[in-house]
Parts: C-alpha cells; structure tokens; sequence
C-alpha cells in the first residue's frame, strides 16, 4: 500500500493505512523546490515547436520529483487558461492541445506513484467580476437562461471529464465556488434550481466512468454541506478557515459519506512563521485523522508567496502526527 492507495481510501471515506494522503488544488511552488524551471502559460507559447515538446517532459519530471520530495499521493495536471483578473492569465495553465500532451506524458512518468486529478467546469459558480451584475440580474429576472446556461455547461463538464478518463485522470476536479466569507451565494431555491441538480448529475456521471470526484469552493458552506454529502460527490476541497470553516465541525456533519480536503490557511502560510504553521497543522490532523476522510493541503490553491519554510514546516507536522501506523 502507498501514498496512491491513501488517497483512494481517504476519497471514499475510509482510514488509510499508511497515512493521511497530501494533495494541493493548484501547487505554484514548483520551482522554489526544484533546480529546473516549469514552462506554463505564454512563456511556452512562445517556444517552438521541438521547445514546447521539451518543456512537456521537463514539466513532468519536475512534478514527479517535487511530489516525491514533498510525499503527494495526488496532482492537478495544468490547467486551461483562465483569467484571475482582467488581462491576468492564472500561473498554472497550458494551452488546449498542450494541456492533453502534459497530461499524458505524466500519467507515464507518474505511473502508479501519484494519482492525476483533471479540472473542468460543470457546475455553475459565483461569476467574475466582469460577469457579476449581469448574471445577478438574470437569476431573478431571467431564471430560464441561468438554467441554459447550467444545461450548458454540465454537457460541456462531462464531455471534458470522459476525455480526461481516457487520458488516465482518476479523480474529477470541478472548481465551482458557490459561497463567499459571508455565506452562501446562492439563496435556497436558486442552490434547489441552479446548482444541486448539476452537482448530482456531474457526480453520478463521474461515478458511472469510473471517476472520483471533488468539487472546490471557498467560503462558508455550512447550510449546503450535508446537501453535498447526499450527492455522489466523494470530496469537497477548502473547508475555508478564512471564512470560518472548521474541519472538525465539518466532518461531524458529513460523517463517513464526505472526503474533506485542505483546511490549512493560505494566508497564514504567507505572513506567519513556520512554529505556527507546524502546531496549525498538528492540531488540524489531531482532530480530523481518526476515521479517515481526510486529506491535507492548504486552503485554496498554496500560491507562489507561500514560504518554502511554511510548506516544509507542514509537511514536518505531516510526518511527525500524520501517519496511522
């Protein structure tokens, strides 16, 4: 049994045997623990074509390396482009076409040693800013084109999700925020028309394909979490603690029917020092271990200001209070 066997296990809400599997939304720190540079976004747009197939495999090598170092049982594969601001591409993204040629190319080196986790969009979210007032209008005033619109990209999500299957993905990661620090976006009967029926239709057919699933959303999700857990979702990423979330509490509601993920404050790993990130992290995996279910990574995706110290101080809580033998 090994890191990949934990994170099945923890996935489908059982204890592992060795120990509480590590996975990252998105890991932007690749370089700082690697002597090699990833290629992603318009810096490898720009290479040629004989460059481009180089830095595929340098990409690859660079990530096996770093998750062996680091004791990842799971990785995100790059993915497409997205935008976090206007004319802001996101760090960790590859062209269309590249993206598929990652993929591939790290299930080969990965092997059995890591589990691949492929991103796509089937369920709606809380939009950008750009999209923010028109959407809001419509879900009151044009309710029809909010469920096109869910229709839509729910077929898009499962046709993305049965390319990523054939490309040996194991685990279906859908980034869908649905709640701000606040509370929820949605009200009750938008979540009843808009985003729970696509929850448990993108699930059921992620379960059908053979695939695990996991959505991600930051925020308070309290009132929807055990609507969650009655999906076929296996694992919800976050559990905020900037917005209040609590994996203990979390984990009391959902019981054995809901994976758990992240939990360790991103921002904390920015501006403390590594003796609070340590004891933050020993006292997450004290409390949320026992029983499985569990997986540990940082809130969010761990971006590229988080100390390579503050990582290393988890993963030294990680080794020392995260193993069940």
């Amino acid at each position: 049994m090994g890191k990949r066997d934990d994170m099945i296990a923890a996935l489908e809400c059982g204890e592992p045997v060795g120990a509480v599997p590590i996975w990252e939304l998105e890991f932007h720190l690749w370089d700082s623990f690697s002597d090699r540079h990833m290629v992603l976004g318009r810096e490898f747009e720009e290479l040629s074509s004989a460059g481009q197939e180089k830095a595929l495999y340098t990409n690859a090598e660079i990530i096996v390396l770093v998750c062996r170092e680091l004791n990842f049982a799971a990785v995100t594969v790059p993915g497409g482009y997205w935008y976090e601001a206007p004319g802001k591409l996101a760090y960790y993204c590859l062209p269309d076409e590249a993206r598929i040629k990652q993929t591939k190319v790290l299930r080969r080196m990965a092997g059995d040693e890591l589990v691949l986790v492929g991103g796509i969009s089937a369920v709606l979210n809380i939009p950008f800013s750009e999209d923010y007032e028109e959407f809001c209008y419509k879900l009151f005033d044009a309710p029809h084109e909010v469920d096109q619109m869910a229709r839509s990209l729910l077929a898009e999500g499962i046709e993305g999700m049965k390319k990523f299957r054939d490309l040996g993905v194991e685990i279906i990661l859908n980034p869908a925020d649905i709640a701000d620090n606040h509370g929820m976006f949605f009200d009750p009967r938008q979540m009843e028309r808009f985003i729970l029926p696509y929850v448990r239709e993108w699930t059921r057919a992620a379960k059908q394909m053979g695939l695990y699933s996991i959505m991600h959303t930051d925020g308070n999700i309290m009132a929807c979490i055990e609507d969650l857990a009655n999906t076929d979702l296996n694992a919800v990423q976050s559990i905020d603690p900037i917005a209040g979330m609590e994996m203990r509490k979390a984990k009391d509601v959902v019981g054995d029917r809901l994976c758990l993920c992240g939990n360790i404050d991103g921002g904390m790993m920015v501006t403390e020092g590594p003796e609070r990130v340590y004891e933050t992290t020993r006292q997450l995996l004290f409390c949320c271990k026992q029983g499985g279910g569990f997986v540990l990574g940082t809130s969010n995706a761990c971006q590229k200001e988080v100390r390579r110290g503050n990582y290393l101080a988890m993963i030294k809580a990680w080794q020392e209070h995260g193993q069940y033998y």
